[in-house]
């Protein structure tokens, strides 16, 4: 991670603990807001407007709080006004790295070889780590925000007419239970196999394992008892949240996160939601299975030798070992 502006050790997935062993996420150090009109948002500076060609978004097609970010892009057709790199899946000493990697970039803007350069770049001084998204603004030449969820409301209504009204992610109507769905997904399932996976106790392992197949059971029997998505006939912000999940649990969280209890593909109605999703316009093109396994697995805390399994099999997988960004 970076201290004052400085790489101070080999990058670890666990940023910090609880004192009973479980995970704990960094709050992410960047939350300005584009908007319309350029006025301020729920939290940081005014001074970023919409405009098309200026915002350059940086993703990991492994990390699901990036891809629900390019998703929400590629649904509100913004392909065209944001830009978007893509790192290297496999994580280095040095965190997150631009290159050559098959489905990968080099960055356009800065030239920087890892992310953490972009990060001091905007402040020479930043302490904590350099994560994915990252939305930046070519004008200004900084960071407007690393925040996934604040990203995925600006691309639903940040962008005013630049985007497309043809869906809205968080309409009124459906804000009030999307937020509260949202908050009992995030701990519980989205960062639920994470504590799980990186629990350093055994009591902090079984409380997360236990989250998220109470999560998982609960979200089967919602859908078996409505649909086709979690807010009826509307795809809103809180099924892109879940897919992100859903999609790389059985390639990755099941074994190497240890969340080995059942499969999505165990789940009748999940599995068809998942299938559901994938047939929407624009999301299959977000996904990688090739770029997810390597990236996961390439995680030495819990993979020292980093060996990739060749399964499983999926059986709506076919066609998602490359993205169109």
């Amino acid at each position: 991670m970076l201290v004052n502006g400085r790489w101070s050790a080999d990058w670890q997935p666990v940023q910090a603990t609880d004192e009973a062993g479980g995970f704990v996420r960094q709050v992410s150090g960047f939350r300005h807001w584009v908007t319309p009109d350029g006025g301020a948002g729920p939290t940081g500076d005014a001074g970023f407007k919409a405009e098309a060609g200026r915002y350059h978004l940086y993703v990991a097609l492994i990390c699901p709080w990036a891809s629900r970010t390019l998703i929400a892009r590629r649904l509100k057709g913004l392909q065209e006004i944001v830009s978007v790199s893509v790192v290297d899946p496999v994580l280095t000493d040095e965190g997150w790295r631009f290159g050559d990697d098959r489905g990968a970039d080099r960055d356009p803007l800065q030239g920087a070889t890892y992310m953490h350069q972009l990060y001091t770049h905007a402040d020479p001084v930043y302490t904590g780590r350099a994560t994915v998204p990252v939305l930046w603004d070519k004008r200004t030449d900084t960071i407007v925000s690393n925040e996934s969820a604040d990203i995925l409301r600006m691309f639903d209504t940040g962008f005013g007419d630049l985007a497309t009204d043809e869906i809205r992610l968080v309409p009124e109507d459906l804000r009030a239970r999307i937020d509260a769905l949202n908050d009992e997904i995030y701990p519980l399932l989205n960062n639920g196999v994470y504590r799980a996976g990186f629990a350093t106790t055994q009591g902090a392992y079984e409380e997360a394992f236990r989250d998220v197949f109470g999560m998982l059971d609960r979200l089967e029997a919602r859908l078996d008892a409505g649909g086709p998505f979690l807010f009826g006939d509307r795809l809103t912000e809180t099924d892109i949240r879940l897919f992100v999940t859903l999609v790389r649990f059985d390639a990755a969280y099941f074994g190497l996160f240890k969340c080995n209890l059942r499969r999505i593909a165990d789940y009748r109605a999940l599995s068809t939601y998942l299938a559901r999703i994938l047939t929407v316009p624009g999301i299959a093109e977000t996904v990688n299975l090739d770029h997810i396994k390597r990236g996961y697995y390439s995680i030495r805390a819990l993979n020292p030798a980093c060996i990739v399994p060749l399964g499983p099999e999926l059986p709506w997988s076919n066609g998602l070992g490359s993205v169109v960004v």
